[in-house]
């Protein structure tokens, strides 16, 4: 599956436009992660544990929309357009929302 945040697929026309396709994942981030990021933040460096949490739920959703194309037979997925929320201040969930239009190419 071509996914590209691009309108279109270099060397390839869109012949046919299937329709918006979406993929969302929620993480709650554990409190000993955001212990350790707290210190990090005091310290300096990167929080490699907010990483990993947004690099998953990140995955997630790209794996969700493209499912969600598959479902429908497309080639590729154009104008991909990547979200990334925090869901209230206190209660430490990370949501990433992906969505594109799935295409059939030639």
């Amino acid at each position: 599956m071509i996914v590209t945040s691009t309108d279109s697929v270099e060397g390839r026309r869109v012949v046919e436009y299937l329709g918006m396709v979406a993929g969302e994942a929620v993480m709650g981030v554990n409190v000993f992660r955001d212990m350790f990021s707290s210190i990090r933040d005091i310290v300096g460096g990167r929080a490699g544990g907010y990483q990993a949490a947004l690099r998953d739920a990140r995955e997630a959703a790209f794996a969700d929309m493209e499912e969600a194309a598959r479902a429908l037979r497309a080639d590729a997925i154009v104008g991909v357009d990547v979200d990334y929320e925090v869901l209230g201040k206190e209660n430490g969930m990370l949501l990433v929302s992906v969505n594109g239009t799935a295409v059939r190419l030639s």
